[in-house]
């Protein structure tokens, strides 16, 4: 009620990264108060039968999760879990940490309800993240977004991701694989089906030599051509992993109302929000048609409503993922969305 109106324009006044780390500080303190994290997952959670999933052999509480990037130091997994998540993805995670690009290096576009974000990568790297999912609650389900160091030459990046898969497998109930994020130098080269296809090959080859495998799937770019996503389709079939999350940030700037002027001296990054959630919608709905329905897809982008999600969930989405909106429409953002899936799934029985 009061996030809009009142402490977002507070929030908005200083620059978004700084608002980030204090936002995440506020939550652990609160949190950490005795009483009030059971008060406040009372009055977020939204919990009926119908709304569990069951996706890759795991049971989601409910179909909406975090996407990577909002707790990309798995330090905030549990205070999402309070406010309602049903599944929070950390990361990027790399093998080694890293400092990332230069700041400042997130940007609002109010205006558009977006954001543009150079982050590269920015984390203290897996034995770090490891050690901060170590004792978490069994019932919450949390992925982990796994990306190369921007030093690792694309040549050897598959070793990158083995490294974390590896190291990460006890830790994490899914894993996706990034290499599509576009602000580490020429990783969307690692899109490009023969590279695409090692990665997933050698991933699947030692997630079926564990005793019981966890899920993996693919994040792609909203930036692929139809051509490329049915090489990403036909990847995923050959090498039966277990689905794809659609999308991940855009390097367009088409059709904003963000001065150009701004638009310029902001520079490089991906563009999230808003101005892609039709293309979101549109790859989400591709994916699912063109594959005929032969796998999973969590869609992503431009999710700010419950109106947005019901929209990605009837193009096709088996679960959807917030950033941006979460940000911009606030700490209830699960809730609304909840409600309004679970309105629509008992009327329609």
């Amino acid at each position: 009620m009061f996030y809009k109106p009142v402490i977002r324009p507070l929030l908005f006044r200083l620059q978004p990264e700084r608002v980030h780390h204090l936002v995440a500080a506020l939550l652990k303190a609160g949190f950490a108060i005795p009483g009030i994290a059971p008060i406040v997952k009372a009055t977020t959670s939204v919990k009926h039968p119908a709304l569990r999933r069951n996706l890759f052999g795991l049971e989601f509480k409910n179909p909406v999760g975090v996407a990577a990037g909002f707790d990309k130091e798995a330090r905030l997994y549990r205070e999402l879990d309070i406010l309602g998540f049903g599944f929070v993805e950390v990361g990027t995670v790399t093998p080694k940490g890293q400092p990332g690009n230069p700041q400042p290096r997130l940007f609002r576009l109010p205006t558009d309800k977006g954001l543009i974000n150079r982050m590269g990568f920015n984390n203290h790297g897996v034995e770090a993240a490891i050690n901060r999912l170590k004792n978490r609650k069994p019932g919450m389900i949390v992925g982990g977004n796994l990306g190369k160091n921007t030093l690792t030459p694309n040549e050897t990046a598959v070793e990158d991701y083995v490294i974390l898969f590896e190291k990460l497998f006890d830790y994490v109930d899914y894993f996706v694989i990034n290499v599509s994020c576009p602000n580490i130098s020429n990783l969307q080269e690692l899109q490009d089906s023969e590279a695409l296809m090692e990665i997933a090959s050698r991933l699947q080859n030692l997630n079926n030599a564990k005793p019981k495998r966890k899920p993996i799937l693919i994040k792609v770019s909203p930036d692929l051509n139809f051509g490329q996503l049915d090489d990403v389709i036909e990847i995923v079939i050959k090498t039966k992993i277990d689905g794809v999350i659609a999308v991940n940030t855009t390097i367009t700037r088409d059709n904003l109302k963000t001065s150009e002027e701004k638009i310029k001296a902001i520079g490089r990054g991906g563009l999230s929000g808003k101005p892609i959630s039709n293309r979101a919608l549109e790859v989400v709905r591709y994916l699912k048609e063109q594959s005929k329905n032969a796998f999973p897809v969590i869609g992503v982008g431009g999710i700010f409503t419950p109106d947005d999600a019901l929209k990605m969930l009837d193009a096709g989405a088996d679960l959807i993922q917030v950033y941006t909106g979460f940000i911009y429409e606030g700490p209830f953002i699960a809730k609304k969305i909840n409600k309004a899936i679970l309105k629509r799934l008992l009327k329609d029985s």
